[in-house]
């Protein structure tokens, strides 16, 4: 996922991307001023994912949701704070370039190449900063969790990774007359769900271990591990440009094997890992061995045609069974907070919001396509609760809602699929009001529906005793 051409210049022929690299190459005067531009942007990346993230948490909203509303104020849509090359934006756009040239002595001339400079290496750290977020949510998958639920929950994942890939997929292409690639890439977004909000507000309702609970948490882990195999597959189909169904075959396949050949042979490497982690003592004794181990796997699905994240993921899932598990967890987290915001902010900032504007007639096409996104990523959803087999009675609507919010799963598909290209303006933004939305209304939704089940409940117990 990591590219070595600057991702703005991807789909170009290799003579311009040639000459493109030699006119961003900096030389030696705005060398410095490229630090510079990155160490601003960083400060403007920060600010929107902290400012934002405590708003949501004060109106009881995942902070993610608020890192990525940040992030399309600071960002094309809005304020200009960092913008990005590969949205169309130039030096003259870029608040940062400004700043460069008003305080550090910026000239005109270097404007253009400082720009695509600085860009490029915050563009860098954002994909870092997915494959730290892949590694942790691997590490919170606990594959253990999994054997609980058995295969109720991998039912309701299955149900809720194929409905809306298909329904989202045929309805863009058969409906609105969308290229293949393109409306795989936006079908495979609706198959995420996000565990870390379902989780939350399981937690706070009181019903994490219920019934209901633990199969929707075990649906969501699943939905996790096919999410990412999807991802995985359709990222690698972006950059062949093409369907070729014996790469699909070979894809899936390689991707299935990757992830659970890693957590068979994950088995035995625990072992040794533990036992490096405790003769090293310098500090970083554990972090540093699980991010090299997480990096090597990232590298080794990059050079087997997959994608890095799903390295990423399968080392996270691995070192979930060490014995070290919970200090790593610890340990990991300082780090995700450095670069996962760099993530989800410029996610946002590569937002263009103008592109839905109703008044524009050339844009009504992309509020439908979101409309359109929207209902099949609810009912998606909303009908794996009736997949739910068993005389034991369950709330099947409240699992069925549970497993509604996109969540940080979807920004993920949402900003792999604009890096490489796939996703157009209009696609993209409808993606990310898809994912805001369905985590929005998620919450709300899913106390109502437990809060149904126990007045249903209460008003059976009143008319037993009556009778």
């Amino acid at each position: 996922m990591l590219y070595s051409t600057p991702m703005f210049l991807i789909g170009l022929s290799p003579d311009i991307v040639y000459h493109s690299l030699l006119a961003t190459e900096p030389n030696p005067e705005a060398a410095p001023l490229v630090l510079a531009g990155v160490l601003v942007s960083l400060v403007f990346i920060y600010l929107a994912s902290k400012l934002g993230g405590e708003l949501s948490q004060l109106a009881n909203l995942p902070p993610v949701l608020g890192e990525l509303v940040g992030g399309v104020i600071v960002g094309v849509s809005a304020l200009h704070l960092l913008v990005f090359p590969e949205t169309g934006a130039v030096a003259g756009d870029s608040v940062v370039v400004t700043i460069l040239q008003q305080i550090a002595g910026l000239s005109p001339e270097s404007s253009s190449e400082v720009f695509a400079s600085f860009s490029e290496v915050v563009s860098v750290l954002a994909e870092l900063g997915v494959i730290i977020l892949l590694f942790e949510i691997g590490l919170e998958s606990d594959l253990r969790e999994l054997q609980k639920v058995g295969s109720r929950a991998a039912i309701v994942a299955v149900v809720g990774v194929v409905v809306p890939f298909v329904a989202g997929t045929a309805g863009l292409m058969l409906i609105f007359g969308m290229p293949t690639i393109p409306a795989v890439f936006a079908g495979a977004a609706l198959t995420a769900t996000s565990i870390g909000i379902t989780s939350k507000v399981l937690s706070e309702l009181g019903q994490l271990k219920s019934t209901e609970g633990q199969i929707i948490v075990g649906a969501a882990v699943i939905d996790d591990v096919l999410g990412i195999i999807v991802l995985a597959v359709v990222a690698s189909l972006a950059k062949t440009g093409e369907v070729d169904v014996t790469n699909l075959i070979y894809l899936i396949i390689s991707a299935t094997a990757f992830l659970l050949g890693s957590i068979f042979l994950g088995k035995f490497f625990n072992k040794s890992f533990v036992a490096i982690a405790e003769k090293l003592q310098t500090r970083g004794n554990l972090v540093i061995p699980a991010l090299t181990f997480a990096f090597s796997m990232a590298f080794l699905a990059n050079v087997i045609h997959l994608e890095a994240i799903l390295g990423a993921f399968a080392a996270g899932l691995v070192l979930d069974e060490t014995d070290k598990r919970k200090e790593l967890d610890q340990q990991i987290l300082p780090i995700a907070d450095i670069l996962v915001p760099i993530f989800f902010v410029s996610v946002g900032a590569r937002v263009d919001l103008s592109v839905l504007n109703p008044t524009s007639a050339v844009n009504r096409q992309g509020l439908v396509i979101a409309a359109f996104l929207i209902v099949v990523a609810i009912i998606g959803k909303v009908i794996t609760g009736w997949a739910v087999f068993g005389k034991e009675k369950v709330n099947r609507l409240a699992i069925g809602i549970g497993m509604i919010p996109r969540g940080e799963v979807g920004l993920v598909f949402a900003g792999i699929g604009a890096a490489s290209g796939v996703l157009d303006k209009p696609l993209q933004a409808a993606i990310i009001i898809m994912v805001i939305l369905t985590t929005f209304i998620a919450p709300p939704l899913l106390r109502f529906a437990f809060q149904g089940e126990e007045e249903a409940d209460k008003a059976d117990l009143a008319t037993a005793n009556n009778q």
